[in-house]
């Protein structure tokens, strides 16, 4: 049977507007002048939700153009855990299939993954913007003998206009990924904190370029 891809992007998004709303059972790990990161236990799967959430000096829009998930966008260049990012089917002109392949990471421990997402683009009445995306199959996507499948949970990221600033955006962004294979729980732990704070650090230099 077909699968549901715009009902299971509805319901990532979904997902994502009660992680925004539900503040409680966060434990910071990690903050930089960037990002403050914490992280609570997934009720998807066996492993953790992160939530990173910063500033960026630059408008929602700006914010949008770097991180959205569309085929030949700029992600690719500034987001050092996406090698590449192609869309396999769009579905409807705001939720498509995409297939992400990231590279080797942590000194190789963790080896290139690949992930198959259905992706929903989504604007509010407040002009926030939000990408959200949860783990689906794709006939023409079957697993690559040289990439560990992993899985992405609901996750997503808000680009909220802050008023009376337009040339300020809140990012708030919620991850949570279970990378497949075997990676030991230690390394689990400390790759996320840091691949999120890389993530806002390569952002924020992208979207200064962008400017230029």
């Amino acid at each position: 049977p077909a699968m549901d891809y715009a009902g299971l992007a509805e319901a990532a998004a979904e997902k994502m507007g009660l992680y925004r709303r539900d503040p409680g059972g966060w434990r910071g790990c990690r903050r930089t002048s960037e990002v403050s990161v914490s992280w609570r236990p997934s009720a998807e799967f066996a492993g953790n939700v992160y939530r990173g959430e910063g500033i960026l000096a630059a408008s929602p829009r700006r914010v949008w153009e770097c991180i959205k998930p569309v085929a030949g966008g700029p992600r690719t260049e500034w987001d050092e855990n996406v090698k590449e990012f192609e869309v396999v089917e769009v579905v409807s002109d705001t939720v498509s299939v995409c297939r992400t392949t990231t590279p080797s990471a942590f000194m190789r421990i963790i080896s290139p993954r690949e992930f198959v997402d259905v992706v929903l683009m989504k604007q509010y009445e407040d002009g926030t913007m939000l990408s959200a995306a949860t783990n689906v199959e794709h006939p023409l996507c079957p697993p690559q003998p040289n990439f560990v499948r992993g899985f992405n949970y609901p996750c997503g990221c808000f680009c909220i206009p802050l008023p009376g600033e337009p040339d300020r955006t809140q990012l708030l962004s919620f991850f949570q990924t279970d990378l497949g294979g075997y990676v030991p729980q230690t390394v689990v732990d400390s790759f996320f904190p840091a691949s999120i704070t890389g993530f806002y650090s390569n952002l924020t230099k992208a979207v200064k370029a962008l400017k230029a």
